[in-house]
């Protein structure tokens, strides 16, 4: 875990909120902690943040529940566009099980 000051969420890159100066984003953070019950301090340790960058991570999440919903749904309409733009051979169907 580092041992240097809490970072501060940024927005710079990834067209979403993320750890300042990591790759991790918020919506990753929550995912692990809230959504798969993974350890704060764990998902701290794995990805070398404080422990404090994870709750503030988490903290904003939840205090920008708008901006959060907007961002998933831009994820997921680019999901549905690159599925859509992909040529596919006839017969092949990516959603079938």
């Amino acid at each position: 875990m580092s041992e240097g000051e809490a970072r501060r969420i940024a927005h710079e890159l990834m067209s979403e909120p993320h750890i300042s100066g990591r790759r991790v984003s918020v919506r990753q953070v929550y995912a692990l902690v809230e959504e798969r019950g993974e350890d704060p301090e764990a998902v701290a340790d794995r990805y070398d943040l404080d422990v404090a960058d994870v709750y503030h991570a988490l903290a904003y999440y939840h205090d920008h529940p708008r901006e959060m919903r907007e961002v998933e749904q831009e994820r997921e309409d680019a999901i549905e566009d690159f599925r859509e733009s992909i040529d596919r051979p006839e017969g092949i169907d990516p959603d079938a099980a």
